[in-house]
């Protein structure tokens, strides 16, 4: 007995050394000479006490090749993981589960048109150079480096990574943009089979004509309609299910010298995207002697989409302008590889692949193209659809030079500078919010506006034999919203529909206007001279005006509903809350089970659960929700399954009897126990923390999330039942006062290394859900006091 137990002891031993010995190893190395080809001179990489590198080259190609190799150390799975994905690669290492998701990006032809876009470059450019030594930089960590714990659990064999490489990722990141390919199918449903008056909750103010009509020639059957919603069910996965990153909307802004304490301009954003373990953004500190950024990097980007520098900065926001069209085509009764196009039958071009699946024979796909772009319904299999539809996107019609766009815009220290920087945008829409320290202001709204007809309605499935599908080319940069250093002394990009100075149309999803017109009511306050610190409460600012908006003509009827004391108390509460969301207050957790719980009874039976989940992913329910509580004759308020005819205060008692069924059930039968800090969390998820017990060991939280949708403070779970999981938001929370720039404030959500173990993995995630900032290091002084370790990176 002794024996074994002595043997038993020196086995534990030799497993927690050889586990000791395993982590160790998959570490980032931050310190000591590495060496590496194609360098021209050293490369000093100062990492501070958060993880960041600040990488300081004599020549500007070293300087990117550096900053490859080191955010390779910290973030290779990441960068593996999102080309899979763009390129319709993940069953490959993930297996079945993900091979819907692979069939909608091979649809998409990301990869496809990455090859063309490569084959265009020139290679001797500026831009191309620095992406070469980048992309060189990481596949030489990738080459000498440790793989990643993932690589080993999903046994990735490594392969260089290209050009094309990041420019799939730019397509996918475009494609996250792209909300038409999720909303179409569903307002075209409710109008075709429901009626237009169905529609006027939804605002659309274009007129309808130039949709597919009824009758039509593009007449879509029940399959056609099951297929569009099985697509657009389809991409809301693809964007969520596979745990990566996506933009959802974002707050910028930017104050004149006039509205400062400083007397120079001032910049904050926090674009909102979904949350993920590593985090979005990879910060870098860029120093050579004719260059220097502190930048937000993205996985497989050489050039930052959001810096500054002692002379200028710049933020981003979504535009949300509508660049995608879904174009119904009419096909040959006699051949249904055949459509009709330009006055003849005209064969679909086709592809065939192969999806290679982890552990599984690989599966055919048929791509099918079309004069209007890709066939998006073989996405959904193989089988021939009733009804081609074809998707007409900006992304994969335009030249868009984004690349250069972004070389030029991390350089661009003048408006003329930034505004060229801002025309090679095409797509996806951005809007550039900048500031220089000379004191100049400006936003541009940065995309291809296409010319389209008169008739059409891009909110609709148009119809390829109607003028509503012709596309007239584009509008010139020059007609886009924009604005240079306004009189009034501000600018505030939120999403929002801008004006449109030249009156050019911008049909888009745009968000609603309750978080702009908050954010331009605190800056504007003419008594305020705002800096670094009392900026911090305008970005962290928990309450919205939705919800009165949502309640107040509702009230009366709450009122007549509520039984009980108890619950006459709880509507009078509702009454008078100001629409914060603290984490110590169940009013909102109330308030946001009662609006789901409201559009479920008064939705649900007119459009089934499919069509009825597709639409609470939109942007548009946002819009519709208000308008339908202030609407007690909508026909939503009717009962369609048996068509008896309810009044508004019929479903709302339902809706509010539901509302405290369910959370006395989940939660608990005193109020008290509904306190949004427990039914509203957020939790940082890795794409493979999907499930026991890789969630424990990768993902990181959970914590008591304040804010919610659709307020500065956007940490948003959408429409659902409590509890409720934040599943996007501040990605990164940023303050710029270009009368001290390199003390500019910033946060990230996680922490610098995708590396788990690595003590840069999740140190700054409680700073984070607590509304905390660190400084950003610009100046000389402070990186050396806050230097933890240097790597010394040496021509080989």
């Amino acid at each position: 007995m002794k024996r074994f137990l002595i043997f038993c002891a020196v086995l534990l031993a030799c497993g927690a050394l050889a586990s000791t010995w395993y982590v160790q190893h998959k570490l980032p190395q931050r310190s000591g000479t590495l060496h590496l080809q194609s360098l021209k001179a050293a490369v000093d990489v100062h990492y501070d006490e958060r993880g960041v590198p600040h990488i300081r080259a004599q020549h500007e190609l070293d300087a990117y090749r550096a900053l490859g190799f080191v955010q390779a150390q910290d973030r290779l799975f990441q960068m593996e993981i999102m080309r899979r994905l763009a390129r319709g690669e993940l069953s490959e290492i993930l297996g079945e589960k993900t091979v819907k998701i692979d069939r909608l990006f091979r649809t998409l032809r990301l990869y496809q048109h990455a090859q063309q876009y490569v084959q265009n470059i020139d290679m001797n450019s500026a831009p191309a150079q620095a992406l070469q030594a980048y992309l060189d930089g990481i596949n030489q960590f990738q080459a000498q480096g440790a793989k990643p714990l993932e690589f080993d659990l999903l046994g990735v064999t490594p392969r260089p990574f290209t050009m094309e490489d990041t420019m799939s990722i730019a397509g996918y990141l475009a494609y996250s943009f792209a909300a038409a390919f999720r909303t179409e199918p569903t307002l075209s449903y409710i109008r075709e089979q429901l009626g237009e008056e169905y529609l006027d909750i939804f605002d659309l103010k274009t007129p309808y004509s130039g949709a597919v009509p009824q009758p039509s020639h593009a007449q879509l059957s029940a399959d056609d309609w099951t297929q569009l919603q099985s697509l657009a069910q389809l991409s809301q996965d693809a964007l969520f299910a596979a745990g990566l990153p996506q933009f959802e909307g974002s707050n910028a802004w930017v104050l004149s010298g006039a509205k400062t304490a400083s007397g120079k301009p001032l910049l904050a954003g926090d674009p909102h995207i979904s949350f993920s373990v590593p985090a979005v953004w990879y910060e870098a500190h860029l120093q050579t002697p004719d260059f220097e950024l502190y930048g937000h990097f993205q996985a497989l980007n050489p050039f930052a989409l959001l810096g500054h520098n002692r002379e200028f900065g710049w933020s981003m926001t979504m535009f949300q302008n509508d660049d995608l069209d879904l174009i119904a085509l009419k096909t040959n009764p006699d051949n249904p590889q055949q459509v009709w196009q330009n006055n003849e039958w005209q064969t679909l071009d086709s592809q065939t692949q192969w999806i290679a699946i982890k552990d599984q024979e690989p599966e055919q796909l048929i791509l099918q193209h079309s004069a209007y772009g890709p066939i998006i319904n073989t996405a959904l299999g193989n089988h021939s659809p009733t009804t081609p539809i074809a998707m007409w996107w900006a992304f994969l019609e335009t030249e868009n030079p984004i690349l250069d766009a972004f070389y030029a815009l991390n350089r661009a220290n003048t408006l003329d500078k930034a505004r060229q920087a801002a025309s090679q945008i095409h797509a996806p829409g951005l809007n550039l919010v900048w500031a220089n320290a000379q004191g100049d202001i400006a936003w541009w709204a940065a995309a291809k506006m296409p010319i389209r007809d008169k008739s059409a309605q891009p909110a609709f499935i148009l119809d390829s034999q109607s003028a509503a599908s012709k596309k007239y080319g584009f509008y010139p940069f020059t007609d886009n919203p924009q604005e240079e250093n306004p009189e009034r002394g501000y600018i505030v990009s939120a999403n929002f529909l801008p004006a449109s100075p030249k009156k050019i149309p911008l049909p888009g999803y745009y968000n609603l206007s309750d978080r702009g017109a908050q954010l331009i009511e605190r800056l504007s306050e003419p008594h305020i001279k705002w800096d670094t610190q009392n900026s911090q409460a305008v970005q962290l600012d928990n309450r919205t005006g939705y919800a009165q908006r949502v309640l107040a003509p509702l009230l009366a009827d709450l009122q007549e509903v509520a039984r009980g004391t108890e619950e006459q108390k709880l509507v009078k509460q509702l009454a008078a809350w100001p629409g914060d969301y603290p984490i110590n207050s169940y009013l909102p957790t109330l308030f946001t089970e009662f609006t789901y719980q409201l559009l479920q009874a008064a939705m649900l039976d007119e459009l089934g659960e499919n069509v009825f989940n597709n639409l609470l992913h939109t942007r548009i329910i946002d819009s519709a929700l208000p308008l339908l509580a202030a609407t007690p004759d909508s026909p939503w308020w009717h009962n369609h399954s048996n068509a008896e005819a309810q009044t508004r205060q019929q479903v709302v008692g339902q809706a509010w009897q539901a509302t405290l069924l369910h959370l006395r059930t989940t939660l608990g039968s005193d109020p008290n126990d509904w306190l949004w800090g427990k039914a509203h969390t957020l939790t940082h998820k890795h794409p493979l923390g999907q499930q026991s017990p890789l969630d424990s060991l990768l993902n990181v939280g959970s914590f008591a999330a304040p804010g919610a949708h659709e307020m500065p403070n956007n940490l948003s779970s959408g429409y659902g039942s409590a509890p409720w999981p934040v599943i996007y938001g501040p990605s990164t929370r940023r303050i710029i006062d270009f009368a001290t720039p390199e003390h500019a404030l910033g946060i990230n959500p996680v922490g610098q290394s995708g590396v788990r173990f690595d003590r840069h993995y999740a140190d700054q995630a409680r700073a984070y859900i607590h509304g905390q900032y660190v400084q950003q290091h610009l100046a000389d002084q402070d990186i050396q006091q806050y230097t933890q370790s240097t790597l010394h990176l040496r021509p080989q």
